[in-house]
């Protein structure tokens, strides 16, 4: 079953925030994940506000698994710490 990776953040550093999206954007492509959407238009309704919301489509869970924890991605995640308040889940689809 495909699976979204659905990430909330805050960027406080968008220099080193920067070095992680171009990064992460290599791991997220080379474990098959297609982004559906990053930044963008959105309405808080709940919870804390996290102005850039990232919606990533992977061909299963698996898939977003093997892609948070890869090389590639925990090079990428580096630059995200202190750089951004997160939250990342990963949630199967229903299709």
């Amino acid at each position: 079953m495909p699976a979204l990776w659905i990430a909330h953040v805050k960027v406080t550093d968008e220099a080193a925030y920067g070095k992680y999206a171009a990064l992460a954007t290599e791991a997220l492509k080379a474990h098959g994940g297609e982004v559906l959407a990053r930044g963008g238009r959105y309405v808080q309704l709940e919870g804390p506000d996290r102005p850039r919301n990232v919606v990533v489509r992977f061909p299963s869970v698996e898939a977003a698994e093997a892609c948070y924890r890869s090389e590639t991605y925990q090079a990428a995640l580096a630059h995200a710490k202190g750089a951004a308040e997160r939250e990342l889940v990963i949630v199967e689809t229903s299709e």
